[in-house]
């Protein structure tokens, strides 16, 4: 009888390092395939502050400057987004949604790169009440919007 107990504490010991290792893994698995997936959100002014790298992928938020909207060739568009401290030049090669235009909310996703936001998708505000809620801190952060602020310069 002594070796049968022997043998199922083993058994359970073994069943516990067993989950533990499957555990550990899927953690591992499920915490690199996510790793794509997240995206920061960052306003104007936190990008000023502190400028992300090249090859990290974040989503930008804030207004669309009056007056910056420029269509290049093809479906090239260039316009600058602001939160009313700092403004943010932004390209985007693509078409825009239905509902963007100039003074109006507005969240991209890319890269900054060589201090302009490469943007690889646009979202627009979907009814006239709608702006997402980070975009919402970020603009009552930074305070009211300056039309006086140009070029990336922080609003005085």
């Amino acid at each position: 009888m002594a070796g049968f107990k022997g043998l199922k504490k083993r058994r359970r010991v073994q069943v516990i390092l067993v989950t533990f290792v499957a555990l550990a893994g899927a953690t591992a698995l499920a915490g690199y395939a996510m790793r794509d997936g997240i995206n920061y959100f960052r306003s104007p002014s936190q990008i000023a502050e502190a400028p992300p790298g090249p090859d990290e992928v974040f989503r930008l938020g804030g207004l669309v400057e009056a007056g910056s909207l420029t269509r290049g060739q093809g479906t090239e568009v260039s316009f600058r987004v602001t939160d009313g401290a700092w403004e943010i030049p932004v390209v985007f090669d693509g078409i825009l949604p239905d509902l963007f235009a100039e003074e109006q909310g507005m969240i991209g996703q890319g890269r900054y790169v060589d201090g302009t936001f490469v943007a690889s998708e646009i979202l627009a505000k979907h009814d006239e009440d709608y702006r997402p809620r980070e975009l919402e801190d970020a603009l009552r952060d930074a305070g009211p919007l300056d039309p006086a602020t140009v070029g990336g310069a922080p609003a005085d």
